[in-house]
């Protein structure tokens, strides 16, 4: 069982997916590890630290794919939409890919992933259990941002966050007003507060109440109600348009009180409903910022550009995207960590098990001998249900 770790190659990228520190983990359960010459120099881990831990170093890309049996990635083809094709070809029918893959984005490109016969896992697809929770990447990844989210978003404030009292007089406190109360709204709650902000928060999902409270921010309280707010993953369900149209109206004021806004109100394979018009954005204060961090499926504020920084009606928008490759070095540590779990447990006895009674493994496994084989995956994108599935 050998481990391959490719140098990521989505532009702009600069985390690893496995770090040295986790080398000797996988040493011990019967792995060995493979990385190409420096797939971990941008996350601050030169190849010397991968050598002294016991892994091996090779210097071309095409070397790694074609000796390893297992290839784990952080932008796998699939959420790597810019230049992930590439690797289509150095797969080998059985191998193994562990990554992000963006599974409910692009029917075309999971099929293309399927024809090369890969046997693909999805980390966005961990469960949400106990069980899973050191598998959990996704999470891992959303803590990150959330913590980039407001760092980034005070340094662009014409403000401070904390309230000072000087010589010169008392400075307020900035308002810090997070929308989407999730793992990395959570984070920025928190990080706003460090930093001395007065946090706020809304979630359409009422147990976010208790979790932004734990971390001295206000919960914003609506008088509407949300259908099924939340499924059984935890995540929020989305809603009809008579009760966006209804949550902007009354969201509309505490934004305009706000000098920052961070949005977080993702729906999983669903384009991200607006929440923030342009008509509040013309009623907040000039030098405002707000921080769109649902700007990859389209954002939650009207007049986000993905990817672009702009000022519309004196307020700067932020339409970052791939924040977690900000902080590389502990994003690096924290995936790594993540993907060694699943490592582990995908091995049993020296072995690779993949027992698909296992709820982990069924529910992440995503293509295998050329079909789309994960159930849920089929049914967001309407395909028929396949006849067997067995277990190896």
């Amino acid at each position: 069982m050998i481990v391959g770790v490719p140098r990521e190659i989505y532009p702009g990228e600069r985390r690893v997916a496995l770090v040295p520190m986790v080398v000797p983990s996988l040493l011990k359960a019967g792995f060995e590890v493979v990385v190409e010459a420096g797939a971990g120099r941008e996350a601050g881990y030169p190849d010397v630290h991968y050598i002294e831990k016991g892994a091996k170093v090779l210097a071309e890309r095409a070397g790694v794919f074609a000796t390893v049996d297992i290839i784990v990635q952080i932008l796998c083809y699939g959420s790597n939409d810019v230049t992930g094709k590439a690797d289509l070809s150095l797969f080998r029918p059985g191998q193994i890919l562990i990554g992000f893959l963006r599974p409910l984005g692009s029917l075309e490109m999971l099929q293309e992933l399927a024809d090369t016969k890969v046997t693909s896992f999805s980390v966005e697809l961990v469960p949400r259990t106990t069980r899973a929770q050191s598998m959990d990447a996704l999470s891992s990844m959303a803590t990150i941002c959330g913590y980039k989210a407001v760092l980034i978003a005070a340094d662009r404030l014409p403000r401070i966050f904390p309230m000072l009292t000087t010589a010169a007089g008392t400075i307020t406190p900035a308002r810090v007003f997070v929308i989407g109360a999730g793992v990395v709204g959570l984070q920025a709650i928190a990080t706003a507060r460090r930093l001395g902000a007065v946090a706020s928060a809304y979630d359409l999902r009422p147990a976010a109440k208790e979790q932004v409270q734990s971390l001295g921010g206000r919960f914003v309280e609506l008088p509407i109600e949300a259908k099924d707010a939340e499924d059984a993953r935890g995540y929020a369900r989305p809603q009809d348009e008579s009760f966006y149209q209804r949550q902007r109206e009354l969201l509309g004021r505490v934004v305009r009180e706000s000098d920052v806004v961070i949005t977080a109100a993702v729906i999983p394979g669903k384009k991200s409903p607006v929440l923030v018009t342009e008509e509040m954005v013309r009623g907040m204060a000039p030098g405002s910022v707000i921080l769109d961090l649902a700007a990859e499926r389209g954002g939650n504020c009207e007049l986000t550009h993905t990817g672009q920084t702009i000022v519309e009606h004196g307020v700067t928008i932020i339409g970052a995207i791939n924040m977690a490759s900000g902080v590389p070095y502990h994003a690096s540590q924290m995936y790594a960590r993540n993907i060694t779990a699943f490592l582990l447990h995908l091995a049993k006895d020296g072995r690779l098990n993949l027992n698909l009674e296992d709820e982990i493994i069924r529910e992440t496994l995503v293509t295998r001998d050329g079909e789309i084989v994960n159930q849920r995956v089929r049914e967001f994108f309407s395909l028929s249900a396949l006849v067997t599935q067995s277990s190896a």
